[in-house]
């Protein structure tokens, strides 16, 4: 029954990097104990967690803001990308034409440009949704373009020979084709957003009620909290975790049943 277990993909994908988060996460602890290294410089994974407790409820306040800009800009970036993707994919020239830019877009740092797009957009969240939706917009355009051209040629000559229109082709065909690039595209446009949500809390400074986990990291930093600070990237990086699991069940549960990514 063991054997059978270990044997099972899904208990696999649970069971393996479980046991390496607890060696990674002992050997933390132990370390930081045996050379008595002090919370300043890094903290024992049991601080933090004792940090993230007792500060959980300026931190959970601090992750909803966050997490509400990342959705907004994840949202927006889905739509946007996949409007501009049906547009590009209508003709190779309008493709050509503007493919560049959307690289330009995906190459030009965030950090750059937002204080630009803070002093242009002057409410605070608005103007850190859209800097976060430009850091996640290019992977949306660039999957599902590519999810569309990719349609098997002998499939479009069947349309073509039946006599099907643009539109009957495009739901009938191509779309489904590009689901599991456009999937692919989510998983790594969620991330993004997360990340540019943070990055734009940094060069914004947001504080008070609408202060997102970058200002509790700031602050913490100032005042040289370092296991708060930990407390508030664990926040982070298991919200990423979060949105990329979110994602990745969505994934399955469209393309399980008939799509080859998914079958196993």
């Amino acid at each position: 029954m063991r054997k059978e277990l270990l044997k099972d993909p899904r208990v696999v994908r649970i069971v393996a990097p479980l046991l390496v988060g607890i060696v990674l996460l002992g050997s933390w602890q132990l370390i930081c104990v045996a050379f008595k290294v002090p919370a300043y410089l890094v903290p024992t994974p049991l601080n933090i967690v004792q940090t993230l407790v007792a500060n959980f409820g300026s931190l959970f306040g601090a992750l909803l803001v966050t997490l509400k800009i990342t959705l907004l800009a994840f949202l927006c970036a889905v739509l946007l990308g996949v409007m501009i993707a049906f547009l590009l994919v209508q003709s190779r020239i309008i493709e050509a034409s503007l493919f560049p830019y959307a690289i330009l877009l995906q190459v030009t740092p965030v950090v750059a440009i937002a204080p630009l797009i803070i002093i242009w957009v002057k409410s605070p969240t608005p103007a850190l949704v859209v800097c976060a939706t430009l850091v996640a917009l290019f992977p949306i355009i660039s999957n599902t373009v590519l999810g569309l051209r990719s349609v098997n040629p002998g499939l479009l000559n069947l349309f073509k020979l039946n006599r099907a229109t643009r539109w009957q082709t495009l739901v009938r065909l191509r779309i489904p084709s590009a689901l599991p690039y456009f999937f692919g595209g989510l998983r790594i446009s969620c991330g993004l957003a997360l990340i540019g949500a943070v990055v734009a809390e940094f060069v914004a400074g947001t504080g008070g009620t609408g202060a997102g986990l970058a200002y509790q990291i700031l602050q913490a930093g100032f005042q040289l909290n370092i296991p708060l600070m930990f407390a508030a990237l664990l926040l982070i990086a298991a919200t990423g975790v979060g949105l990329f699991s979110c994602m990745a069940w969505l994934t399955r549960l469209s393309l399980r049943h008939w799509h080859e990514s998914e079958l196993a």
